[in-house]
C-alpha cells in the first residue's frame, strides 16, 4: 500500500472537504473507485490505512479525518475535523456572533436534557435571551435550518440534537464544558442520546443497547446488574419513538 499521498488520496480528501462527513459505505466506495481510477494499490479491508496516509499529511495542518458512529443508528461515518481549536468557536468563521451564541445555547439545551434533544419551541424562546444581538423567531428558524444544512444539528419531528459531525469535531469541548456528560458504557464514545440505568447511572446509546441485549435475553444493567428499566426491542428501526416504553413491574416478574 502506498505510504505517500497519491492522486487517489487527494481525490478522497476533496470529497470529504466538500461534504464534511460521509458514511462508511460511501467512503469504501470512494476508496475503491479512486484507487482503481488512479491505478494504485487497493484492498477492501485497508480503508483505515488509506485514511491514515492522508492523516499523516493533515495533522501538521491541525486537521484529521476521524471515524465515529451515529448515536441514532449506529452507522459508521468519516468526518474531516479541525484540531486547532477545541471549543465551539470552530464554527465562528461561518456565523455571526449572535448566531454562534444561539448555537452554544442550543447545545446547552441538548446536552443538559435527559433525552439528548431540544424542542424547537425551547430554542425559539432563546431569541430574546441572546446577549450579543436579539433575533426574531423567524430569524432563529432560518439559522436552525443553516445549522442542519451545515451538519452541526439534526432535526427530527420538530426536535433538534447534535449531528454526528458535530459530536466528532467538538467531543473534547463538550467533555470540558459539560461535567455531567457521560460516555457510552459499551462503545465508550460520548453519549448525548441514549438510555440510563436508574440505579448506577451508566448510559448507553440506543444502538449499543440493542446490540448488547440481543445476546442477553434478561435485560440487566451491564454495570450494576439491576433490571434495565427501558424497552430494548427494535431500538434502531427507522422512526421508532425515542422515548421507549418503560418496563412495568409485571414485565419483570
Amino acid at each position: 500500500m502506498a505510504s505517500r499521498m497519491t492522486d487517489s488520496h487527494r481525490r478522497f480528501l476533496q470529497v470529504l472537504m466538500s461534504n464534511g462527513i460521509i458514511d462508511a459505505a460511501e467512503a469504501r466506495r470512494l476508496h475503491r473507485f479512486f484507487c482503481e481510477q488512479h491505478k494504485v494499490y487497493y484492498a477492501h479491508d485497508r480503508l483505515d490505512d488509506f485514511v491514515g496516509v492522508i492523516n499523516t499529511y493533515l495533522r501538521p495542518l491541525f486537521m484529521e479525518i476521524r471515524k465515529g458512529r451515529s448515536e441514532d443508528t449506529g452507522k459508521m461515518f468519516y468526518a474531516l475535523v479541525n484540531l486547532a481549536i477545541t471549543e465551539a468557536t470552530k464554527v465562528a468563521s461561518d456565523y455571526a456572533e449572535n448566531e454562534l451564541e444561539l448555537f452554544k445555547k442550543t447545545m446547552d439545551l441538548i446536552v443538559e436534557s435527559e433525552s439528548g434533544y431540544a424542542p424547537s419551541t425551547s430554542i425559539l424562546n432563546l431569541s430574546d435571551k441572546l446577549q450579543s444581538k436579539k433575533m426574531k423567531k423567524k430569524e432563529v428558524e432560518h439559522v436552525l435550518q443553516m445549522f442542519v444544512q451545515d451538519k452541526w444539528l439534526s432535526e427530527k419531528h420538530g426536535e433538534y440534537t447534535l449531528h454526528t459531525r458535530c459530536i466528532m469535531e467538538l467531543d473534547q469541548y463538550i467533555c470540558e464544558m459539560y461535567q455531567d456528560v457521560k460516555k457510552c458504557n459499551i462503545c465508550h464514545s460520548l453519549a448525548i442520546q441514549g438510555q440510563s440505568c436508574e440505579t448506577c447511572g451508566i448510559k448507553m446509546h440506543l444502538p449499543c443497547v440493542a446490540k448488547y441485549f440481543k445476546s442477553h435475553p434478561e435485560p440487566h444493567c451491564p454495570h450494576c446488574n439491576d433490571i434495565w428499566p427501558h424497552e430494548t426491542r427494535d431500538l434502531v428501526r427507522p422512526d421508532t419513538p425515542r422515548t421507549p416504553r418503560r418496563v412495568s413491574s409485571s414485565d419483570t416478574k
